[in-house]
């Protein structure tokens, strides 16, 4: 059965084997009695879902055919300071 579950030490010690099980299943480090998870990107990638960018949000926002964008050219309003 593969290895899931490393301590820093262990993983340190076996990166490259880490890696390659992590292509599999993810892998559990634990230091100072945290959990650290490795995982290779596609997987990661399925977990958080694609996130668009800020561009595909604004170019995928409502149409503005028809909005006046026109800017108003006259002179703001008197002010005494």
């Amino acid at each position: 059965m593969p290895h899931t579950e490393w301590s820093i030490a262990d993983a340190k010690s076996k990166l490259s084997e880490v890696l390659n099980l992590a292509e599999q299943e993810a892998q559990i480090i634990t230091r100072r009695d945290r959990q650290y998870v490795v995982m290779n990107g596609d997987a990661y990638r399925r977990l958080t879902g694609a996130q668009p960018t800020l561009k595909n949000l604004i170019l995928g926002g409502p149409s503005l055919d028809g909005v006046d964008l026109k800017r108003d050219l006259s002179p703001g309003r008197e002010l005494e300071l």
